[in-house]
């Protein structure tokens, strides 16, 4: 895939798996447009530096993802900043426990806001342009979409649905559009040592992924994978395999 003057689009990626994803796909040509909710020095950060690489190659937006009218005038401000989508990277996402019997309705509609409702908007916003452009959407679920973790039930299931979206709109956008998805398992390092070593003990690589080979996931299924759509490519040093 030639990138010279491609565009591409990537939430929640002021830092860490979002800002590694907006350097690979730079660093393959692109220009990149940062997306941050509050993060607004480390999102001016990663612009200046990618514009340091090369000149006008970067921009950021502020949005709020939860809120539908921040999320078309998201749409309408990439559309008239560049003219052209031709890769979206919906990697926005929050991991907040919900335990059943302790969980507000606010926080049920959030986690799906987040995970489902979002990138179903986001993508319905630019449909013309990445459509005109044969462009390529990549989502970022995680191995809990297909396996349970306690007290994180509205994340598992938000994240499921995503990787259900993926395949819905791998089959009505075809065949201009291709959807696919990475599915992450252990990428950063849990805060409970603990709970690391345990997840380690779980995953036959024995060491946890960097950003850096996630982003490297999202750039084959990107610009590499052309042949490719309606998949979940999962990222986990095999941990799904050691799981009954």
């Amino acid at each position: 895939m030639n990138s010279k003057g491609k565009v591409a689009f990537v939430t929640g990626s002021s830092q860490r798996i979002g800002a590694a994803v907006a350097r690979v796909l730079h660093s393959q040509g692109l220009n990149v447009a940062i997306h941050y909710r509050n993060s607004e020095h480390q999102a001016k950060e990663l612009t200046e530096e990618l514009n340091g690489i090369r000149a006008n190659s970067a921009v950021g937006f502020q949005a709020d993802l939860f809120k539908i009218d921040q999320i078309l005038e998201l749409g309408n401000q990439l559309t008239q900043s560049f003219g052209r989508l031709d890769v979206l990277v919906n990697n926005a996402s929050e991991f907040q426990p919900n335990a059943i019997g302790d969980t507000s309705t606010e926080s049920f509609d959030r986690m799906f806001g987040i995970h489902v409702k979002a990138p179903y908007f986001l993508v319905q916003s630019v449909l013309p342009v990445l459509r005109k452009a044969k462009g390529c959407v990549v989502n970022v679920t995680d191995i809990y979409a297909s396996y349970p973790l306690q007290d994180y039930s509205l994340y598992c299931a938000s994240k499921a649905a995503l990787e259900a979206l993926t395949k819905s709109m791998a089959l009505e956008l075809a065949p201009e559009i291709r959807v696919n998805a990475v599915a992450p398992g252990a990428i950063l390092w849990a805060e409970d040592e603990a709970a690391a070593q345990e997840v380690l003990s779980k995953t036959p690589l024995g060491r946890i992924g960097t950003v850096n080979e996630l982003a490297a996931a999202v750039r084959y299924l990107a610009l590499e994978a052309t042949y490719t759509t309606g998949q979940t490519l999962t990222v986990d040093g095999g941990r799904v395999i050691t799981t009954p």
